[in-house]
């Protein structure tokens, strides 16, 4: 699956030729109920094709920086990356700054401005691809989430290159001391930013003169694939909340944007729910042992699919919410956040003042499909896991690992990494230590998800088998 699928000329600006040819390719003897749903297929390609097109095209944040600023900011670099940075072409810096900061090519303009960036006549603004624009393998996917984002690193540098020149930092930047952008490289609080922006506003999102004192806690999460969506009733790893298209606005609730203009592009975001919910897994690229995978069938069938469902044209999917206590994984992000952020959701225009109902005090997280899951990785909701084998030997999984930025690890199913007992004594610098996944650090444990332990060895390579081909 690529971005052209999605916003093809044909798709985008010719619906009316793509309904036509639906149309005539049809049986003669087609019922009305045939072309009806041909009609519905059509309205929602427009909308999925409309909703690509303005998350890659329109700004609803204010600009972060220029792509002259960006292209610069290789001379706050450590000494090592500078000196690098130096000697290579305009071309090759910016290679260099798309590795530093995790940011992938746009497949529609590889040499502009990366996915999740929309150019401005003003400058760069980002925006949701930047953390669901991921690759894997090399392979860049629209609605992947992006595991390789150093967003913090990336704001980071932009504030030295701000102070470095004399310049005043922008509320981001300055923001980012009591709101951490991430502590693992790949990982985003984008949770907690809901938290702190929504206390900004009332129920209607009028900017209130006093925030809301909102108890919260900082912590880090693995985006989830946006072609899991379709499947799912609710949204978020606990599922407290319905799937509409109001709640995915929550990150344009920036001081910069008024009440009236965010309520204004709520048919931007019902075109842009119709992308998501367009994004399809994309299917596993290599060798799978069929034979081996169908051996793996009943045995996940008969140990997985109770929470996360079965596959196949009559498969079905439960949208199970698992107890913390039973399934063990961390709880930072069950507990962090706060009754009273659910509650505003609920009271607010987000939960059309009462009518949408909100799980206030979830219990525990809500077990996700597994479609695409070999081009998902690392798992776990807080990225903690970086292969498929891990998720099935909890007792081998690292306590600090490095990843490669485009192996892909065949063996294992999921990131190629480097395993460690402990974080190197020699990785002092921040931005270094972002590199490396420290499941020591306060929300981060991969420790959890034991139901695997049921099964032998001999299973659970046939279910890891059986798992490339969902």
């Amino acid at each position: 699956m690529t971005a052209i699928q999605h916003d093809s000329p044909i798709v985008a600006e010719r619906p009316a030729l793509v309904l036509l040819l639906l149309l005539l390719s049809a049986s003669n003897w087609a019922t009305a109920d045939e072309l009806a749903a041909a009609t519905v297929s059509s309205t929602s390609s427009e909308a999925a094709a409309r909703g690509y097109r303005y998350l890659t095209t329109k700004p609803y944040q204010p600009v972060d920086f220029t792509a002259a600023e960006f292209d610069a900011l290789w001379k706050v670099w450590p000494p090592e990356l500078k000196v690098a940075a130096e000697k290579a072409t305009p071309a090759e810096r910016r290679r260099l700054a798309f590795s530093r900061y995790g940011l992938v090519p746009n497949p529609d303009s590889p040499d502009g401005a990366p996915l999740g960036v929309v150019d401005t006549p003003m400058g760069w603004a980002m925006n949701c691809l930047s953390c669901h624009g991921g690759k894997v393998a090399g392979r860049v996917i629209p609605g992947l989430a992006n595991s390789h984002y150093a967003f913090q690193t990336l704001i980071q540098d932009v504030a030295n290159a701000e102070l470095a020149s004399g310049q005043p930092l922008s509320p981001r930047q300055a923001n980012t001391a009591l709101i951490p952008l991430g502590r693992s490289n790949g990982t985003t609080n984008a949770q907690t930013a809901s938290v702190l922006l929504s206390s900004l506003r009332d129920r209607e999102l009028h900017l209130l003169e006093t925030p809301r004192k909102v108890p919260f806690e900082n912590y880090d999460l693995d985006a989830p694939p946006f072609w899991n969506t379709k499947k799912k009733s609710h949204l978020y790893i606990d599922g407290f909340v319905p799937k509409t298209a109001r709640v995915i606005m929550q990150f344009v609730l920036v001081p910069a944007n008024s009440a009236e203009t965010i309520k204004s592009w709520e048919s931007d975001f019902q075109d842009v729910l119709a992308w998501i919910e367009s994004v399809e897994a994309p299917k596993y690229p290599y060798a799978i042992d069929r034979d081996l995978a169908e051996r793996g069938r009943p045995i996940f069938n008969r140990a997985c699919a109770e929470c996360h469902g079965t596959y196949g044209p009559s498969g079905s999917y439960p949208e199970k919410r698992v107890d913390i206590a039973e399934i063990g994984t961390d709880r930072l992000r069950l507990d962090g956040m706060p009754v009273e952020h659910r509650r505003f959701y609920q009271e607010s225009w987000f939960g059309e003042f009462g009518k949408l109902e909100v799980v206030e005090q979830p219990t525990g997280y809500v077990a996700p499909p597994l479609d695409g899951v070999w081009a998902s990785a690392p798992y776990f909701h807080n990225g903690s896991v970086p292969t498929l084998w891990h998720v099935l030997h909890e007792a081998k999984r690292p306590t600090v690992w490095l990843r490669s930025e485009d192996g892909y690890d065949h063996e294992r199913v999921g990131l190629e990494v480097t395993e460690f007992d402990k974080l190197p004594p020699e990785v002092r610098r921040a931005d270094d230590k972002r590199r490396y996944f420290n499941t020591r650090l306060r929300g981060k444990s991969a420790a959890g998800h034991s139901f695997p332990e049921q099964l032998n060895e001999g299973e659970k390579r046939a279910v890891l088998e059986y798992l490339k081909s969902l």
